[in-house]
C-alpha cells in the first residue's frame, strides 16, 4: 500500500542515534540543546523549548501564558483534538472559529466577527490558537493584528508546518504570535519519532515553558527563593510535568533538520505535480494563500459529499492509503456533551464531508504518484 505519509530515515540518522546510545547521556545531555539551536536557526526564533510531543508543547505554551480557570481559548474545529484539549487541561473553556473553505485555515473574517461579538458580551478569549492546516500558514499578519486590537495572546499550532513560510518569513519566527508549536511525529515533515517544540522570542515565556516541561524544578539560583544549600540543591517553583525530550529523540531530530529544506522542496514539487495531474478531474484542489510557502504535510482533495465514502473505499481497495484529516472537533461525542452541535461551524463541516488526504511524502516516486492519480480517476469514473 502507498501510505498517505511516511518518515524518511537515513544511515546518518541511525549512526547519530547509535552514537548517543553509546554515550553517557540518554535523557538530558547535549543533543536536546543542539536540537533547540537547530530549530532556532531554521525559524529565526530567539528561543526553542523541546518536549516529548506537540501536545505537550501546546500545553506548556498555554500554561506559560497563564491560561486557567475562567479563561477562554479559541482554536479551529479542523485540527487534531489536542489543540482544543490542552485548553481544558488548563481549566479553561474552549470555543472554535470557523475555517476558510479554500485554505482550511482559521477564517480571518469569522475571527473578526467573533471577537467583536465577544467584546460586546464581555467574553473575549485569553488565547487564540490558529492551526496551520496541511502545512500552509494562516494569515498571521491579520490574525496578529486582531489579537493586538483586542488584547489577546496567540499560539500558532504549526504542527504541520515546520519549514513553511509566509511572505518570506519562516513559520515559527513568531512575528505575529507569542509562541509557535511544531510536531515531529513520524508522518510530519521531519521526525524525532515522537516529539514537539515551542518557539518564542520572549525569554520569560521560554524560561516558564522550560520549568513546566520538567516538574517545575530548577537549579537556577536566580529562580529560587532564599539561599542555596549547595551545588546539589534544587527547588520546585512551579507545578510542572515530565514533558522532557530524550537525547535519542533530539539526536534523530538534529540530523533530520539538516534535510528540512530538501524535504519541503520535494513536498512542494509533488504538490505541483498533483495540481497539474488532477486539474481536469471533478474535484477541488487545496487553495493557496498569497505569499505562502506551504510545508505540504498533507495534500487534501475534496470530492462531492455523496461520493466521498465510495471514492475513499475505492482508493483503499486500490492500495492507496488515503485518510481524512480531520473530523471536526466540535462533532466528537465528548465535545457534543459540552454543548456543541452540528451546524455551528458550517465551513468546517462542509470541508469534512468532502475531504480526502492523498499520499504525499518525500519518498513518493513519480511512478507512485501516477498510480495514485490513476486510482483517483478510476474511483471518480
Amino acid at each position: 500500500m502507498i501510505p498517505y505519509g511516511r518518515q524518511d530515515i537515513t544511515q546518518a540518522d541511525i549512526d547519530h542515534v547509535v552514537e548517543v546510545l553509546q554515550s553517557d547521556f540518554l535523557t538530558q545531555g547535549p543533543q536536546v540543546p543542539a536540537f533547540e539551536a537547530s530549530i532556532c536557526a531554521a525559524t529565526g526564533a530567539a528561543h526553542a523549548v523541546a518536549v516529548n510531543s506537540a501536545t505537550s508543547a501546546l500545553h506548556i505554551a498555554c500554561l506559560a501564558l497563564g491560561l486557567g480557570k475562567g479563561d477562554i481559548l479559541w482554536t479551529s474545529p479542523i485540527t487534531f483534538v489536542a489543540s482544543a484539549n490542552v485548553g481544558l487541561l488548563c481549566g479553561a473553556d474552549v470555543d472554535f472559529v470557523d475555517i476558510d473553505g479554500d485554505t482550511f485555515n482559521m477564517s480571518v473574517e469569522a475571527l473578526a466577527d467573533k471577537l467583536a461579538a465577544a467584546e460586546a458580551a464581555g467574553k473575549l478569549p485569553k488565547i487564540i490558537m490558529p492551526v496551520h492546516m496541511c502545512g500552509q500558514s494562516c494569515d498571521m499578519a491579520a490574525i496578529g493584528a486582531l489579537a493586538k486590537q483586542y488584547g489577546v495572546r496567540v499560539i500558532e499550532d504549526a504542527s504541520h508546518a515546520v519549514g513553511g513560510a509566509l511572505n518570506g518569513v519562516a513559520v515559527g519566527a513568531c512575528s505575529h504570535s507569542d509562541i509557535t508549536v511544531f510536531s515531529f511525529h513520524p508522518v510530519k515533515i521531519v521526525t524525532t519519532a515522537e516529539g514537539g517544540v515551542a518557539t518564542t522570542n520572549n525569554a520569560e515565556l521560554a524560561q516558564r515553558m522550560g520549568l513546566f516541561r520538567s516538574h517545575g524544578v530548577t537549579r537556577d539560583p536566580d529562580l529560587m527563593e532564599g539561599d542555596s544549600d549547595g551545588s546539589w540543591y534544587y527547588q520546585q517553583v512551579e507545578l510542572g510535568l515530565n514533558y522532557r525530550m530524550t537525547e535519542l529523540q533530539a539526536a534523530l531530530g538534529v540530523t533530520q533538520l539538516t534535510r528540512l529544506a530538501e524535504y519541503v522542496a520535494r513536498r512542494n514539487e509533488i504538490a505541483r505535480r498533483y495540481d497539474a495531474m488532477l486539474g481536469n478531474l471533478p474535484l477541488k484542489r487545496p487553495g493557496k494563500l498569497d505569499g505562502a510557502y506551504s510545508a505540504f504535510h498533507l495534500y487534501v482533495i475534496r470530492v462531492e459529499p455523496d461520493q466521498r465514502r465510495a471514492v475513499f473505499d475505492a482508493l483503499r481497495a486500490a492500495d492507496i492509503g488515503v485518510n481524512v484529516h480531520y473530523i471536526p472537533v466540535h462533532l466528537q461525542p465528548y465535545w457534543r456533551k459540552r454543548g456543541f452541535k452540528a451546524g455551528m461551524f458550517p465551513n468546517a463541516e462542509a470541508y469534512y464531508s468532502s475531504a480526502i488526504s492523498i499520499p504525499l511524502y518525500p519518498g513518493l516516486t513519480d511512478a507512485d504518484q501516477q498510480q495514485v492519480v490513476d486510482a483517483i480517476k478510476a474511483a471518480l469514473a
